[in-house]
């Protein structure tokens, strides 16, 4: 159990922040950015669910917050066994991607973010899950960094998770909102 006694400490007053090593970093350095938006899914998710209390998705939305913070230990503790997010956290997001697909509508065109509040958050949090990866995938580049590999994974499911979802919540598909290519012109 982690116990936070006090929240503010000063130490970042320099602009650094600390890894859960110890080592201090500046708080905009790739790793510490990389599970900043990682904090901003899951925030995102946080406020998709103030609208699923009553379905089905609000569970499996929990368990990834969870989830998450778990991912967020990987990226702030590189290496460290025990804070390993796991291929079967990935398994899992497979599972309930392929419970929910099975009863959407078929797409026909690409969606617009929007129709349910729920969906429409979820489609926020998607993108900013999509940013996320991008700076992992990134990070994951870079000579002197490690990022276990499930962390990539968990992370490219979960904006796919979070598209499937958003689509259950809009009617299982039928509120979607079409794009409609040049309607505008």
């Amino acid at each position: 159990m982690v116990v936070l006694n006090r929240i503010y400490t000063r130490t970042g007053d320099d602009g650094t922040t600390a890894l859960a090593s110890g080592e201090r970093r500046k708080k905009y350095d790739l790793r510490v950015a990389a599970y900043g938006t990682v904090d901003e899914t899951n925030a995102a998710i946080g406020i998709a669910r103030l609208h699923t209390a009553a379905s089905p998705v609000d569970p499996m939305l929990a368990r990834i917050q969870n989830d998450l913070f778990d991912l967020g230990a990987d990226l702030c503790l590189p290496g460290h066994e025990r804070l390993r997010v796991s291929d079967a956290q990935v398994e899992h997001l497979e599972r309930d991607i392929d419970l929910l697909n099975k009863d959407l509508a078929p797409l026909q065109s690409f969606i617009l973010p929007g129709g349910s509040p729920a969906a429409a958050y979820l489609h926020l949090a998607r993108t900013i899950c999509r940013r996320a990866e991008r700076m992992i995938v990134e990070l994951a580049d870079c000579p002197d960094e490690t990022v276990s590999p499930p962390v990539i994974k968990y992370v490219n499911r979960l904006s796919d998770f979070l598209f499937v979802a958003g689509r259950s919540l809009n009617a299982n598909g039928a509120d979607d909102v079409m794009w409609v290519p040049g309607q505008n012109r």
